[in-house]
């Protein structure tokens, strides 16, 4: 086994290793992290050993953090606190029995094995060398201890062991193989007749008392659920700058800073583009020496710059403004004399000499011109600056009062309505979880208290109350009739679209013809592939391809709902798929089909360990 590894040291193994024990740890558990506290409190026991207190509440608080980070915008409130507990106890109790398991089975590193590993991963070389320090600091960065690390390795090498043997060890035979590929590449010749949903809609009638039926039966579908009518004050900068007054003397100094930048300033750049690496500095210095010498910016790009497309032209690049360069490169290039030459510059494309051919300004349009268009950047700029203070003001007042009166008139802002928010939410802002969860908390909704000043998007925070409270309750009937009677007709119209199919089908079965019947006219699809094609929709073709293959000569026929109505389909042959050699979709579908049985396979071993395994909780 340790042969094995340390064959895949340098590898996939080797690469994944640090993600491995943050991220499939906080997924299995930390054991192999804090492990062997005796005498802590436990949280459960597993087949005689304990899962401690300390360990599961520092993995619950790792994998909060972990989904915290997958968020577009971080919001506490909206993790599901006691999701994350279930599922951290879980994986902490499966962790645990495979690691029992593998210790069952003599898997096991010694010390040695360790330190051979270490020493022989990337992450803690320097030079292609171990370094201590890169080790020690790289393992405290992850928030561990030298020990806990080489106890997390142990214990993982092992289970990953096990998991690497049942994945590998599966088996498809290549009958199976090559029989799933020309099922797969098998093609079909068959007819679509499309019969009218509207046809048959108008002889459906739905009765009054079938209506009452349907809502006793499904009485609950038409239950409101707990909802609430709150009111709410939305503090956004949109909103702060629109009340901003911007005077003409502040308009004017605006447009005196921005004077410079209004006049649309253009630069004709040439570069000479060296890539990165050990013989750069020399290949520069080489171009800098020659270029005092009195040798052409233009020649050396042409000889030396691996941005081949300007290289043709001496480097250049033409005009451009500012915003369309790398940062670096326009700093730079904006700092130039017309033509002067720059020092190197490196930028994620290599190394630049940039020299400034020549630079072109348009006027400053004229303050008339430009007055609406400053008038909302100067407001914008100085809401900003008030809008953090404001929020603070909001918060503090808003958690301060009864109401929202107070707050509202305090800094001179709305009170808004609305109505019908459930616990699944509403319109904006209530489509934000974290405010619901805070409209629908027992402080919020029972003892009438403000709800926290909740963020619900980018300079746009909210604060809320319930106004009035709604228990769930049942719609009248009157209120939900005509809903019913268009669910009824809906139901009745593919109930007689499926007996008017089964019909037809068992008339063409009997020898007669879509003319004899005036049925209309069959579509042909010749030598049809799996793939969706034209105004073939998925579900049609998955019926077409579940048909069994008719006898000689003979044909099989099927239906399947369409949007608007039903099609008939009759299959007429199904064409055999063929495998190219050489193509490597065998290959391919092998390897897949054994990953697949050999996730499968895995997941019924840990399955099966896990339900043999004692567990007790205190």
């Amino acid at each position: 086994m340790l042969q094995d590894i340390r064959e895949n040291a340098q590898g996939t193994i080797a690469k994944i290793i640090i993600g491995l024990l943050i991220v499939s740890l906080s997924i299995w558990g930390m054991d192999a992290i804090v492990g062997g506290f005796s005498g802590e409190p436990e949280v459960a026991t597993v087949n005689g050993e304990d899962i401690t207190e300390r360990e599961f509440l520092r993995v619950v608080q790792m994998e909060s953090q972990r989904r915290l980070s997958e968020m577009d915008t971080p919001d506490p409130s909206l993790l599901n606190e006691d999701l994350i507990r279930q599922e951290v106890l879980e994986a902490l109790i499966r962790e645990q029995v495979l690691i029992q398991d593998a210790n069952a089975q003599g898997l096991e590193l010694s010390d040695a094995d360790i330190d051979s590993l270490i020493t022989q991963m990337p992450q803690f070389q320097v030079d292609g060398t171990f370094n201590r320090d890169r080790f020690v600091a790289t393992v405290r960065n992850m928030g561990m201890g030298v020990g806990e690390f080489r106890e997390a390795m142990r214990k993982q090498y092992v289970v990953n062991q096990i998991r690497a043997g049942i994945a590998q060890s599966a088996v498809v035979t290549e009958e199976n193989v090559a029989q799933l590929l020309r099922i797969q590449n098998q093609s079909r010749d068959f007819r679509v007749l499309t019969l009218s949903a509207d046809e048959v809609r108008e002889g459906v009638d739905v009765s009054d008392a079938e209506i009452e039926a349907y809502y006793q039966e499904n009485i609950e579908d038409y239950r409101l659920p707990e909802r609430v009518d709150a009111e709410y004050i939305a503090l956004s900068l949109e909103a702060l700058a629109e009340t901003v007054e911007v005077s003409d003397e502040e308009l004017k100094a605006y447009y005196e800073e921005r004077a410079s930048e209004l006049a649309s300033e253009e630069r004709r750049a040439a570069h000479i583009l060296i890539e990165s690496g050990d013989d750069a500095s020399e290949t520069v210095s080489t171009i800098q020496d020659r270029l005092e010498s009195g040798e052409a910016f233009a020649d050396l790009a042409e000889e030396f710059s691996v941005d081949t497309m300007s290289a043709s032209e001496g480097g250049d690049l033409g005009f451009a403004g500012r915003g369309i360069y790398d940062e670096a490169f326009e700093e730079t290039l904006f700092a130039l004399e017309e033509g002067e030459v720059s020092e190197p510059v490196e930028t994620g494309f290599g190394i630049h000499l940039i020299k400034l051919l020549d630079v072109r300004k348009a006027d400053v349009p004229p303050l008339d011109d430009m007055e609406d268009q400053l008038r909302r950047e100067l407001a914008q700029r100085q809401a900003q600056e008030r809008f953090a203070e404001v929020r603070t003001q909001l918060a503090d007042s808003a958690y301060a009062a009864d109401d929202l009166n107070a707050p509202a008139e305090e800094l001179g802002l709305e009170i808004r309505e609305t109505e019908g928010v459930t616990r699944d939410g509403g319109e904006a802002p209530f489509d934000h979880a974290g405010l619901v969860r805070q409209l629908f908390s027992e402080d919020v909704l029972q003892d009438r208290f403000n709800t926290e000043l909740i963020d619900v998007g980018d300079n746009v925070s909210v604060v809320a109350r319930v106004k009035t409270f709604h228990e769930a309750e049942e719609q009248p009937l009157d209120a939900v009739r005509e809903n019913i009677r268009t669910v009824l007709l809906e139901q009745k119209t593919r109930e007689a679209l499926r007996e008017q199919g089964d019909t037809l089908i068992a008339q063409l079965e009997s020898g007669a013809s879509v003319e004899d019947l005036d049925a209309g006219e069959w579509v042909e699809y010749t030598g049809q592939s799996r793939s969706v094609s034209g105004d073939l929709g998925r579900q049609l073709i998955a019926t077409a391809f579940s048909l069994e293959r008719p006898q000689e000569g003979g044909v099989t026929y099927g239906k399947t709902l369409s949007g608007n109505g039903i099609a008939i389909i009759a299959l007429d042959q199904v064409n055999e798929g063929e495998i190219t050699e050489g193509s490597g979709e065998l290959s391919q579908l092998r390897q897949f089909l054994s990953s697949m049985e050999g996730q499968r396979e895995y997941a019924a071993y840990q399955q099966y360990l896990r339900e043999q395994a004692e567990v007790s909780r205190p």
